[in-house]
Parts: structure tokens; sequence; C-alpha cells
């Protein structure tokens, strides 16, 4: 099969590799897409402590079942399904508790194990028996589906902030995280909605999305603006989608008397944070962490766009074959678009 290799940091080729060999209890998944994340541009341009390379990386992964080893049940061959990519201990307390994201020993695919950038996919039996294999609606698309991943991360982040009508929500970033969040705060029945960024060609394509104000932090003052937009009380919830630690700290500076904030996007290796803790003690404000998602996220995110709640073509904006995986790589990086799509 054709894959695309990650060999060393700037470093990938097209290769012929082995198809994989199924074994008992493992699934074979042709892959028809899948999606480039953030995470798969920081790989391919500074590492990750959990790739080894020759690997092949990935992680959005939409495809068909096209082999499965014995005593594999509940699937069948031809079934389009959507991986979910964490694999827990499913001993611990998170795992049991249904949180295997929060695992301290899992695996991922794409990562420790080859993912998607690749003909085909070995999702090994730990995955399978943990139902990590999702069966696609009859409505939705291969590259529409890769998106349930990241929307499942966002669904995860926003469970712990209770947005509800009325709520004035502020989206630092918009890039496709923060335009997912723009949505998911919507159809939870926010008010307003600010979508913040420091390039305008990224606040245009945020346009299309249900913003109610567009803010482009490079040419003004966010605490400010935001200030003005919400008559002096802030924002109810304020969701930094961006690795930028300036955005986290400002976030205390405009939160509303019993704010809530998720502290979405993860920061550079060494880089920190000052925070202002008395404004959390004495305005009651809670602050969130949000780290990948789980099963029943990942189902909510299927649904969500087979229903077309979350219009997913709106979010894909660049395809590319297994072939130009490098230019594909480098347009995610640009910001000249949203979701950028791989079809092997």
């Amino acid at each position: 099969m054709k894959a695309a290799m990650y060999l060393d940091k700037e470093k990938m080729e097209i290769q012929e590799v082995p198809t994989p060999k199924v074994k008992a209890g493992e699934i074979l998944v042709k892959v028809n897409s899948c999606a480039i994340c953030g995470t798969d541009v920081r790989i391919f341009y500074h590492g990750h402590h959990s790739v080894k390379p020759p690997h092949i990386i990935g992680h959005e992964v939409a495809g068909v079942i096209t082999e499965m080893g014995e005593g594999v049940e509940g699937y069948k061959i031809g079934d389009k399904v959507h991986m979910v990519t964490e694999i827990g201990c499913g001993r611990c307390k998170s795992c049991l508790e249904g949180r295997k994201n929060l695992c301290s020993d899992f695996k991922a695919m794409g990562y420790f194990y080859n993912g998607g950038f690749a003909e085909y996919i070995l999702i090994p039996k730990a995955a399978v028996l943990q139902g990590n294999l999702l069966i696609i609606p009859k409505s939705l698309s291969f590259d529409e589906a890769t998106l349930a991943e990241p929307l499942s991360c966002c669904i995860n982040a926003q469970s712990y902030l209770n947005i509800t009508f009325g709520d004035t929500v502020l989206v630092v970033g918009s890039g496709p995280i923060g335009c997912m969040h723009v949505e998911l705060a919507k159809l939870s029945g926010a008010t307003k909605i600010i979508l913040a960024d420091i390039s305008d060609d990224r606040l245009a394509i945020g346009k299309r999305f249900s913003v109610t104000t567009l803010i482009n932090s490079a040419k003004e003052d966010l605490v400010q603006r935001v200030k003005e937009e919400t008559d002096g009380a802030g924002a109810d919830v304020i969701i930094t989608a961006n690795p930028d630690p300036k955005s986290q700290e400002q976030a205390l500076q405009m939160i509303a008397t019993r704010g809530r904030i998720s502290l979405f996007g993860g920061l550079p290796g060494g880089k920190t944070i000052t925070i202002e803790s008395n404004i959390i003690h004495y305005k009651e404000v809670s602050v969130f962490g949000a780290f990948a998602s789980h099963p029943i996220q990942y189902k909510q995110a299927l649904n969500l766009l087979a229903s077309k709640s979350i219009k997913g073509e709106d979010l894909i904006t660049h395809k590319f074959p297994l072939e130009k995986i490098k230019e594909a790589i480098e347009t995610s990086r640009s910001g000249k678009g949203l979701k950028v799509v791989v079809n092997p």
C-alpha cells in the first residue's frame, strides 16, 4: 500500500509499504479520508515525544472495513467507520468512568500506532474491544465524518462550560476549532458570540459562521472591545482556541462575574502564563482545561454533522491526494483556509 512515511522533522515521503496483516481481534480499514490536525502540523515541523520515526501519522480518519480478524463481533465488511483516537488501559479510574482520554497510560492512533495518512489503517485489538470504531451515518460523507474527531474535542470542552440562553461567548482564535466552538455555542443558546483573531483573512472565513461580532486583536485592544461589547460586564464564557499565552492571561481581564473560561489551546512546550488569581477568587470564576475527548462525544459529533446542525462542508476548505501530503500540511499551517482533508 501507499503511505506517507514521516521520517524526521520536515521530512516525509510517499512509500510503498506492506499492507498490515490482520490478526485475531483486529480490523483493517481502507482509508477514504484523513483530515489534518494542528498536531499533525506540529509533528511534521517539530516532532513529538510519542512519535518514533519512521511512522505514519494522521488520526482524523474515516473509511471502510475491508477485513476482520478472528473473534471480531459487532462489525461487518463494508461498514463505513470513523475512528476514535484514544486507546486507554481499560483499568484505571478514568477508563472505568468512560474518560480514556484522561488515562495516564493511553496509546493513541497516529502517535503510538500507525495512523491514517495511508491507503489502509490497522485497528488494534484493544481499540476494537473498546468500541473505537463508530459507524458513520449513511447521510454523512467520509470527508465530513473526519470532522467528528476535532468536533468531539470541542464538545468535551463545552461540556464544562454550561453555555445557555442569553450568554455572551468570546472565542479567541478563528481557525477550524474556533469556528466549531462558535457553532456549538450557538446551538447551546448563546445570544452573542464574539470571534477574535489576529488575521483579517481568518476572520473573513469565520464570518460565515454564527458570529455576532468580529475583532482583529492585532489592530484593536481586545480587552477594551469585549468590555464595550458587554457594557463593561465581560463575557460569560471565554474559549481560548489558540496556542498563545497572552490570550489565556487576557481571558481573566474580560471575564464576567461567575464566568467560565476554557483554556482549550495547549501552549508550546516551556511556555507558561501569569494570572491574577484574585480575579478567580473574588469573581467566582471557573477555569477549565480540556484534552481530547471520549467515544460518547465522538458519537454526538457524528450526529451533529449528519443532521447538518454543524455543516461540515462549510468547515472543509481544501482537499489533497496522498501524494501531495506535504502541500496539504503546509496549507493547513498557512491558515489560508480551515480544515484540510487528505484522500488516499
